[in-house]
């Protein structure tokens, strides 16, 4: 039986594969914290849902673009948090492009949920 956390964790989910299938990068932003901290898939971190919105301003121009969350775990660590970590698989023009491990910590901000910390990595070993 899902757990709320995994509920939080399926509608953050839904709505950022929807945004990013889109190519609106002030509407994945508005799914962050006006805190955010967010280190994408470049070395550059970004503040702020601004800063969300310039990274996602700054990806190529794809025709299509698609994102696909497995292995997800979920942890509500307190009513107003909970933590994420997944596996992001992108298709990009029709075919697989990029996998990685993916975290976030969502926050309860003015009555919704927003990701307030996100982070990508590497799939690989890295030492």
């Amino acid at each position: 039986m899902p757990s709320a956390a995994d509920d939080i964790a399926s509608d953050i989910m839904s709505r950022w594969a929807d945004t990013f299938s889109k190519f609106d990068p002030e509407a994945q932003a508005s799914l962050y914290s006006k805190h955010a901290l967010f280190f994408g898939s470049n070395p550059t971190l970004y503040q702020g849902r601004d800063g969300v919105a310039a990274y996602f301003k700054g990806l190529p121009k794809w025709n299509s673009r698609a994102v696909r969350f497995t292995d997800v775990s979920t942890a509500q660590i307190n009513p107003d948090l909970v933590n994420f970590a997944a596996i992001a698989s992108f298709d990009v023009d029709g075919s697989p492009k990029l996998s990685v491990k993916i975290t976030w910590v969502i926050v309860r901000e003015d009555g919704d949920w927003k990701i307030v910390s996100h982070h990508v990595s590497s799939r690989g070993a890295l030492i």
